[in-house]
């Protein structure tokens, strides 16, 4: 006889999400996306190392990937004025080492 549960790992919902989904059918796109959705917010990756700050840029730039619209605009414009932060701060320690070696 089958079993009413899902026994596989490809037929679970993602991550021990079971609890929040019951009632819910796992192969319904929604579903997933809210299983995936879930899972990203009880995720806590250690922030202090270089891994944790990267993992925080692959979120970052997952969920920039997934807006749309005015979202995606407002995210590459945010990282274009981090970019062109960077692009100032460097140019001003170039010309202040270039200044105090040659000048």
């Amino acid at each position: 006889m089958a079993s009413a549960t899902a026994d596989g790992p490809d037929e679970r919902p993602l991550g021990d999400l079971d609890d929040e989904l019951i009632g819910l059918d796992p192969d319904d796109p929604e579903t997933k996306a809210f299983a995936e959705h879930l899972n990203r917010m009880k995720r806590q990756p250690p922030n202090l190392t270089i891994e944790g700050s990267l993992a925080g840029v692959e979120q970052f730039a997952d969920s920039a990937n997934r807006a749309g619209g005015l979202r995606r605009q407002l995210a590459v414009v945010v990282v274009g004025l981090i970019l062109l932060g960077v692009a100032v701060s460097v140019w001003y320690y170039l010309g202040d080492l270039i200044t105090v070696f040659f000048g």
